[in-house]
């Protein structure tokens, strides 16, 4: 897990996902000449040692991506925690962890105490407000949930000597509310309150968090890291500053991923550039499609200049992914559940960034107490796969006739 993020590496971000994670250490066959292309999986519980003195010296010296007990790692999850680290310039190191939920949990436990007060936005994803409001909670550690556009309301919550910690996701994996992450990050920094960002949609090749003031980035890498919907999977990436913070608090928690896992990660991790473009330019045909039909009131989606997040999409992302939101003009659950149960091109199901594309009914008032959600029907969140967008378009069509039919009664 080099500093492979500095600011001195000159190389474009595609060619960092094709070479990024590729230590000679880790591709080539002790004993033999050449190297090959792929890291191979390293799988190991007990590691041995020559003798006593051995173990000892190991024992007493720094077993960070070194061979030590499996627990710690082997080259095969270093080489893509590496990979991961060079994407984000700025950053110290990463930590891999079985899950994105694990990861949020790890990361806010390794920055919070009890009695420190953490603002989280309102727009977060549901599994991160439930460890706030049920483990933190429990821990002596308050919970103020903020609005994600509203800078007056955030510059009066971080003014509180009790914050120590903000976190932002940006967009919002429901609603897509874009933040202005420099300018929150810059405030933060006034009132020393280390931020925290889910950078899950965008990635670290279309939004850099580090970059933009983050101090530490988390990646459900379930997501558009491994591509395949196969594996579970979660990452930190941190700064100086709390990169050895968070390695311990990993380490404490026993936190780990197989190598097995590691491995298709780091094989999706190649093909990042080439799926993410695609799900961007299929999502956006979708997406404008959707915009102009009339039994769509609204499509929620940053990279369409009408979404009112655009201005700050356009000037901080390099690109838009496969997922967004749409709101339907009218009906109501029953109307919704008949477009997406006839779906014969969209599974149903949760998570996303894989390669089939998928359709979730959501229901974001639920999820909200620093602010209210109101809309003119029934939400519909999409990610956008890999299929042709034109099937997908009159999957689409089709099912948005069917919602008409029992809105209208028809």
């Amino acid at each position: 897990m080099s500093k492979g993020g500095s600011d001195k590496d000159a190389r474009k971000p595609l060619t960092k996902l094709a070479q990024a994670g590729r230590k000679p250490e880790w591709t080539g066959m002790p004993g033999q000449p050449g190297a090959i292309v792929s890291p191979p999986v390293w799988r190991a519980s007990t590691i041995l040692y020559d003798d006593v003195a051995h173990l000892r010296r190991a024992a007493g010296s720094s077993t960070h991506e070194r061979l030590f007990y499996g627990r710690k790692g082997t080259p095969t999850a270093w080489s893509l925690a590496d990979a991961l680290t060079e994407m984000e310039p700025g950053a110290a190191g990463t930590m891999l962890f079985p899950s994105g939920v694990a990861a949020i949990a790890c990361a806010l436990m390794a920055v919070l105490k009890p009695g420190d007060r953490l603002l989280m936005v309102d727009s977060a994803y549901d599994p991160t407000r439930n460890f706030c409001t049920q483990m933190l909670d429990s821990y002596g550690i308050e919970t103020v949930f903020y609005d994600p556009l509203d800078h007056v309301q955030l510059s009066v919550a971080l003014a509180d000597e009790r914050v120590r910690a903000l976190f932002l996701e940006s967009p919002g994996s429901l609603t897509f509310e874009v933040q202005d992450v420099p300018a929150i990050t810059a405030l933060a920094r006034q009132h020393d309150v280390t931020t925290l960002a889910d950078n899950t949609w965008a990635t670290p090749l279309y939004f850099p968090a580090l970059s933009h003031g983050v101090d530490i980035s988390i990646l459900a890498c379930t997501k558009y890291i491994v591509g395949h919907s196969d594996v579970m999977m979660g990452s930190i990436t941190a700064n100086d500053q709390w990169f050895a913070k968070v390695r311990q608090t990993a380490y404490l928690l026993g936190q780990m991923v197989s190598p097995d896992d590691a491995w298709l990660a780091s094989r999706g991790l190649r093909t990042l550039g080439v799926r993410l473009k695609q799900h961007q330019d299929s999502a956006l045909a979708v997406a404008r499609w959707l915009k102009d039909q009339p039994e769509v009131a609204r499509v929620l989606h940053p990279a369409l200049p009408d979404c009112p997040g655009h201005a700050l999409w356009q000037r901080d992302f390099s690109g838009s992914t496969g997922l967004f939101s749409f709101i339907l003009n009218g009906g109501d659950d029953a109307a919704r559940a008949a477009l997406i149960d006839g779906l014969a091109h969209f599974g149903i199901g949760y998570s996303w960034g894989g390669f089939e594309s998928l359709a979730l009914p959501i229901d974001p008032a639920r999820y909200r107490s620093a602010t209210v959600w109101q809309a003119q029907g029934p939400a519909i969140r999409l990610h956008i796969g890999l299929e042709d967008p034109a099937d997908l378009i009159a999957d689409l069509a089709a099912g948005l006739a069917r919602f008409r039919a029992v809105r209208d009664g028809a």
